[in-house]
């Protein structure tokens, strides 16, 4: 719940998730990969990789009703604030952070899903502080970032864009880690 006592909102998956997407879809040439996603919001992400013949997939989530929603759809999420009840190690881990700065004129609702701070980039630099403990050996990292996300601390680690998409008022990155 946010501090008004409301469930935040799912994120309804947009530009950002059909890019990421795509981008797994590419570069995941083993479908039996174990694949974790931080923060399923809807599944969409999930949902479509499954579509594709992926087959061991799972995630989690800090909003109790978006796990609802994914087990729903018989995906394989549970609930968790980042890392925070996560105990297996995988294969390739995604995540599609809330990556703006923050807006004073968003309502709070949707700033949950959509903003990652005061910079853009504080709930992705504690993600990217712990995800190396979650990968197996030579596993790969994907992150998704705006133009407008500000002062990402990235890891020592060899990192590439592998997919972006220009948007009127910003460009979205994927960016693949070997961590």
């Amino acid at each position: 719940m946010d501090y008004l006592g409301k469930m935040p909102l799912i994120y309804e998956p947009a530009e950002d998730s059909e890019l990421i997407l795509e981008v797994l879809k590419e570069r995941i040439k083993n479908k039996s990969f174990e694949i974790f996603e931080v923060g399923v919001g809807s599944g969409y992400v999930l949902e479509g990789l499954r579509k594709y013949g992926f087959t061991n997939l799972s995630g989690c989530d800090k909003n109790p009703e978006a796990v609802n929603i994914c087990k729903s759809k018989n995906l394989n999420v549970f609930f968790s604030n980042l890392f925070s009840k996560v105990e297996n190690k995988f294969d390739v881990i995604f995540f599609n952070p809330p990556y703006l700065p923050e807006n004073d004129l968003e309502d709070s609702e949707s700033k949950i899903s959509t903003t990652g701070g005061k910079k853009g980039s504080e709930i992705l630099n504690k993600f990217l502080k712990e995800v190396e403990n979650y990968l197996t050996p030579n596993g790969r990292v994907f992150v998704l970032t705006s133009s407008l996300t500000k002062g990402i601390k990235w890891p020592e680690s060899r990192k590439t864009i592998v997919g972006r998409k220009k948007l009127f008022f910003e460009e979205l990155f994927v960016w693949e880690l070997a961590i």
